[in-house]
């Protein structure tokens, strides 16, 4: 007789198995194993690091080739900022890719442990904590005003679109490869399931805090506070879905109430090194900690369907 697991959600899980995915591993652990493979962790994480660079130069340069050849503009536009955002977009099949390749992991097993992307948690994430979201970050925005800059409405227009189509697929990106990749290349390094998550957690939410350029206090624990969370997030709830929506939002609203602003957004991109933050960056940062204590929470008993082929407890 066939179990299914409740999510956090109310949602059944039907317990799957997936071909080489051992039953009853938690959603980062997908890669431990007898040998902790750290050497072929650390050049899994030198290739994921390239394809960011790389995908991210191609696809730049492309934009501005057409900027200039083509359109005879030059500075940023929104066509880079889409080549950014698709960049980042197409590290979704490349993590799956370097899985598959590195670790004989079948492609959707990067979804959740359940092997298929649940829409279900995924729209319901987005009715309960999306309000949440975009109200804190909209505070935050509002409450930190930046000096306009000169935009013309088909910029607008441009920026608008991207924001609504584009940035959420960046910031999936982002989590496939961070959260996802990274999260279960790390989380195998220890034969230890409890050391394996912490680390699993700690050390791609630093390095990708990093990786965005900034040590100011605020921004920089901004950034430590949300990847954390979406870490946390993706570990209790067996997969990426929530942690998408909320940080797909989390991007969406700032570039929305910056176009709505006339904030310089390529100008802010590219001084982050610079930025100085204040106080009021951590008021999303409060509002996703709490979105992780209420989902870790809910998911003590009966809990997410954190593993493949488990059964209801």
């Amino acid at each position: 007789m066939q179990h299914t697991t409740l999510n956090w959600l109310g949602e059944q899980d039907a317990p799957t198995t997936i071909p080489r995915v051992p039953p009853t591993v938690e959603y980062h652990r997908v890669y431990a194993g007898e040998k902790r493979r750290i050497l072929r962790g650390i050049f899994a994480i030198i290739l994921l690091l390239a394809g960011l660079v790389g995908f991210a130069q191609l696809s730049l340069t492309g934009a501005r080739f057409i900027d200039t050849e083509l359109l005879g503009r030059t500075g940023s536009s929104p066509l880079q900022h889409a080549a950014g955002a698709l960049s980042l977009a197409a590290l979704i099949p490349y993590s799956m890719l370097l899985q598959r390749l590195l670790y004989g992991i079948p492609f959707r097993s990067l979804h959740s442990v359940t092997g298929r992307f649940r829409f279900g948690i995924f729209s319901r994430a987005l009715l309960v904590f999306g309000p949440l979201v975009v109200i804190t970050v909209s505070l935050a925005s509002l409450m930190m005003p930046s000096p306009p800059a000169a935009w013309t409405m088909i910029d607008l227009i441009a920026y608008f679109v991207i924001g609504t189509l584009l940035t959420p697929l960046a910031a999936a990106g982002e989590e496939y490869g961070f959260r996802g990749f990274m999260f279960r290349v790390v989380g195998g390094w220890s034969r230890s399931a409890r050391l394996g998550t912490v680390i699993g957690i700690i050390i791609p939410t630093v390095f990708f805090s990093l990786f965005h350029g900034s040590l100011d206090p605020y921004i920089l624990t901004s950034y430590l506070v949300l990847f954390g969370s979406m870490a946390v997030i993706t570990w209790r709830t067996g997969g990426l879905e929530t942690a998408v929506v909320l940080h797909g939002l989390y991007n969406i609203t700032g570039l929305v109430l910056a176009t709505t602003l006339h904030v310089d957004v390529a100008g802010q991109l590219n001084s982050r090194a610079d930025a100085t933050g204040s106080i009021t960056l951590l008021i999303p940062s409060a509002a996703f900690v709490l979105i992780t204590g209420i989902i870790w929470w809910k998911t003590r008993k009966p809990g997410p369907a954190r593993t493949p082929g488990s059964p209801a407890r």
